[in-house]
């Protein structure tokens, strides 16, 4: 791994610190269960970063550490359903653990359903992501600014896919291995400032 790829995953993993002291801070007085989803995400970014820079992106191949970053995307929306859907955040509950456990056993044991449901459950997790706070913004419900959450989801979302494919032996769209490897270091920062910029409308409100 190049330095500047390290230095990038560095300000990744203190980005992510500093939105988890923010939703700390906001959990403390307000209990609620969205934060603790929001932070658990935010947790799996730092140590994913960190065990990256002294790993390499080798450890891209671990089946485990797949497992383990499917706790960002659904941590998120996670997080978006229990805040601004709370209706439906029992349902999407069960489909966020089944998702978790069906990547895992199929990560884990190379199952070839794994092809389907990284992409399935990352997919779904991703269009919330994505939908949740632009609609917000559309409905004039959230700050100026809340929809860099959007931003982060569509990061998060080529990313994350991009990365399925390839390890299903496949390409998205021109995502060679190459490509993915080039930008994934910068794409991951992008994101976790987009978060925490989108993030912090919602925390200051």
């Amino acid at each position: 791994m190049k330095f500047l790829d390290q230095a990038l995953l560095l300000l990744t993993g203190l980005t992510a610190l500093y939105i988890i002291w923010r939703f700390w801070g906001r959990y403390s007085k307000d209990k609620a269960l969205h934060d603790i989803y929001y932070m658990m995400a935010m947790a799996v970014l730092f140590v994913s970063g960190v065990l990256l820079i002294f790993g390499g992106w080798g450890l891209l191949a671990s089946p485990y550490i797949l497992t383990v970053a499917t706790l960002i995307p659904l941590g998120l929306s996670l997080g978006l359903m229990n805040q601004f859907m709370p209706e439906y955040k029992k349902a999407y509950s069960w489909f966020a653990l089944i998702g978790f456990l069906a990547v895992a056993f199929t990560s884990i044991t190379g199952n070839s359903l794994k092809s389907i449901a990284v992409p399935l459950f990352h997919g779904v997790a991703g269009l919330i992501i994505v939908g949740i706070p632009l609609f917000r913004c559309i409905k004039g419900e959230a700050r100026k600014g809340y929809g860099l959450v959007a931003v982060g989801g569509i990061l998060i979302s080529l990313g994350g896919m991009a990365l399925a494919f390839l390890k299903a032996g496949k390409q998205l769209l021109f995502f060679s291995e190459t490509v993915v490897m080039a930008i994934l270091a910068p794409l991951l920062l992008l994101m976790a400032l987009a978060f925490t910029f989108g993030f912090m409308k919602d925390i200051k409100k």
